[in-house]
């Protein structure tokens, strides 16, 4: 058992290091994950492992417990929606408004293991039409270095190729590593890894057409998401689209961002950003987005 002021500790510190809110029935979560990390730096019980994130200086022990406690589900196509959007309505009105020379740069903020951003590849892979010769650029980015690692390298099990990826997705960019599969060295190289807390500054990473930051922001509070969104809105071209998990959206956030008409978890930067009060409440008007003979998803 973790004492109420050991979990105290680690609520504040996880919500300050990651934005992650951990609610006070969690002790489950707590004992399930952070065990084996006490015991990889030698300590007996987690009021030992503690004791250690207590003292100065315990940046591996921190980091750690940080990587543990954050959720990695994902798989490929998840949700199958966002995709369908992304390839109907997102990319014609891209080409439409850029110019044959332009990047279209994409980040993929939270992605885990991978599956998200490879997801993106092996569709712009198959479609290539889709961009109209444009380069394509693919950003993503996690907490936690080890799920970085196993990104790169792109080997999943025989249970996350079954979860979402079309068979002749898998014939076509998988081989046979053993028991597992490794996605294709060309798949992989259309992505690129980097390490960022979205807590942070993550200026420096340049300016995009289109962000999925997926099923994140349901583990944050309410001003840690409006933080989040409205720091990404200054680095997404006027043009810009977020895509957001099914469970998530800006209303009530900000008005850096106002959903598509008729696209669900589609949301299109706004930059007047006006803050309209309602009772208390931001406003948020739908944005129409047409396009010829575009299909809705």
């Amino acid at each position: 058992m973790i004492s109420a002021s050991d979990y105290a500790f680690l609520q504040t510190m996880l919500k300050t290091r990651s934005g992650l809110v951990l609610a006070a029935d969690k002790g489950y979560l707590i004992e399930s994950r952070l065990l084996p990390v006490a015991r990889q730096f030698g300590c007996a019980t987690l009021g030992e492992l503690v004791a250690r994130l207590r003292t100065p200086g315990a940046h591996a022990e921190v980091q750690s417990v940080v990587e543990a406690m954050t959720t990695n589900e994902s798989f490929f196509f998840r949700d199958k929606l966002p995709f369908d959007a992304f390839q109907a309505v997102v990319l014609p009105a891209l080409i439409q408004q850029t110019s044959a020379g332009q990047t279209i740069r994409i980040w993929c903020a939270a992605a885990s293991s991978g599956q998200e951003p490879y997801s993106l590849a092996m569709l712009l892979s198959e479609n290539p039409a889709l961009v109209a010769g444009r380069r394509v650029e693919i950003i993503a980015t996690d907490i936690s270095q080890p799920i970085l690692e196993r990104a790169r390298e792109g080997i999943y099990t025989q249970f996350e190729v079954q979860r979402g990826l079309p068979v002749h997705y898998l014939a076509k960019y998988f081989t046979k590593v053993g028991d597992r599969w490794q996605i294709s060295p060309q798949i992989r190289r259309m992505v690129t890894y980097k390490f960022v807390n979205l807590l942070d500054n993550f200026s420096d990473l340049g300016i995009f057409d289109v962000v999925f930051c997926r099923n994140v922001l349901i583990y944050f509070d309410v001003e840690t998401k409006r933080s989040v969104l409205e720091r990404m809105a200054t680095i997404m071209r006027p043009e810009g689209v977020l895509v957001l998990g099914g469970a998530e959206t800006v209303l009530g956030l900000t008005a850096a961002f106002q959903p598509l008409e008729s696209q669900r978890c589609l949301f299109r930067v706004d930059r007047a950003g006006s803050r309209t009060a309602k009772d208390g409440a931001l406003q948020s008007k739908p944005v129409a987005w047409r396009l010829p003979n575009a299909a809705t998803a």
